[in-house]
């Protein structure tokens, strides 16, 4: 984690992007077990055919969770105050997920700011937009 300077950042600024290893089934069964969802369209290609996609495809909240990664390399989770996000399209198996985030305010009364974040793939397909409030201290 690399503690930020709230009173040098200002808006616009970039959050360093965290880009991840291709989406490939184990990390889909690892996340299917860890997080308690096994929904089948995840995890069993027959299933997903059968749903009329041509495969398995990665869990929403998986692309979440890397954003959440992402926040926790740059704050302490205790420094979190809000976190959203809106799904945007599905994530393959195969993609290469990027996270970013941008600083889109600053209250320097609450001592906050607010974070606009994505994750794209290779392609720079927006898979996932969220926005995330963190407080200057704990």
């Amino acid at each position: 984690m690399s503690q930020f300077d709230f009173d040098t950042l200002q808006v616009g600024d970039e959050l360093p992007p965290l880009t991840l290893a291709p989406i490939n089934r184990t990390t889909l069964a690892l996340f299917a077990g860890a997080s308690g969802d096994h929904n089948p369209i995840h995890i069993d290609i027959d299933y997903a055919k059968k749903a009329g996609m041509p495969d398995v495809f990665a869990h929403g909240m998986l692309s979440m969770a890397y954003l959440g990664r992402l926040l926790t390399r740059w704050v302490d989770q205790r420094q979190l105050r809000e976190y959203g996000v809106r799904f945007a399209a599905i994530t393959q198996l195969g993609d290469v997920i990027t996270c970013s985030g941008k600083v889109v305010g600053k209250d320097e009364t609450n001592g906050t700011l607010r974070l606009e974040l994505s994750t794209r793939n290779q392609a720079g397909e927006l898979k996932l937009a969220g926005e995330a409030v963190v407080a200057r201290t704990a």
